[in-house]
């Protein structure tokens, strides 16, 4: 299995010792997007939000991702979905419980190594694309590149970012930068970025949120072809039904507990 999660349980505790739930948060997920996926959580009483209620974000969760595999993650707002992500993504570590990706267990692994997985075996696509305004879309895609000591041959990456740009129908626009793009055109460069250093597992948190419905839609097919084409294992965290419905499984997460439903 690529990716295992086993009695997984996950709380935020505050200075108090009590514990957060920060999938909560009443400024919503496009607030929690622009500040990262990793983001711990909003300060005490913003917008009434209190961070001293108690709460369990994740309860005994467990899953098992295969290789190559398309899953999508459902659930209403503060059920826990990207947290969830944080954890398959070695962004967060677990209260209780085990993850393990190809075979590793996250938690044993020193902080340089969890950066390298992160870079080089899992790509992230977020709501908010979180392109460079100042570089090109050919220089936004080839940025995952520069951390990756793994790439020798410069022209071999410009070779593969240029190949998927165009897989994706932005030839034209690879020295384009991101204000000339539409939204759908931006959210696609997101992709070809996260692809560009061929990962094992690609990890998408509300991909669709912010597009109109014909991009989400060309959106959704262009991830289902490119699970397939770069058979890269595929987790998506969506409330869209469509885009649910083109992966191979779905899960829900209600209140922090996982259940299958299709």
């Amino acid at each position: 299995m690529l990716v295992e999660l086993t009695h997984v349980n996950k709380t935020y505790a505050t200075p108090s010792g009590q514990v957060l739930d920060r999938t909560r948060s009443p400024r919503g997920k496009e607030a929690d997007a622009s500040r990262g996926i990793a983001d711990a959580g909003p300060p005490p009483h913003v917008g009434g939000y209190d961070v001293n209620r108690p709460g369990e974000v994740l309860r005994d969760v467990n899953l098992q991702l295969a290789a190559g595999e398309a899953v999508a993650i459902v659930g209403p707002s503060g059920s826990g979905k990207s947290t969830l992500l944080n954890l398959i993504g070695a962004l967060d570590q677990p209260t209780q419980g085990t993850v393990r990706f190809d075979g590793r267990d996250l938690a044993g692994l020193s902080a340089n190594e969890l950066a390298g997985i992160r870079n080089r075996e899992i790509g992230f696509i977020f709501q908010l694309h979180h392109l460079l305004p100042q570089c090109t879309i050919l220089e936004n895609v080839l940025i995952p590149t520069l951390a990756n000591p793994a790439v020798l041959n410069t022209a071999a990456a410009r070779e593969r970012a240029e190949r998927l740009l165009d897989r994706v129908g932005l030839k034209p626009r690879l020295h384009y930068r991101p204000g000339q793009l539409s939204g759908g055109e931006r959210q696609r460069t997101a992709v070809v970025r996260a692809l560009i250093n061929q990962p094992k597992l690609l990890l998408a948190d509300e991909p669709t949120g912010s597009l109109d419905h014909a991009a989400a839609e060309n959106l959704a097919q262009l991830l289902q072809a490119l699970n397939q084409e770069e058979r890269v294992a595929l987790v998506v965290v969506t409330h869209s039904r469509e885009l649910a419905g083109r992966m191979q499984r779905i899960l829900e997460l209600r209140d922090g507990v996982m259940q299958a439903i299709g």
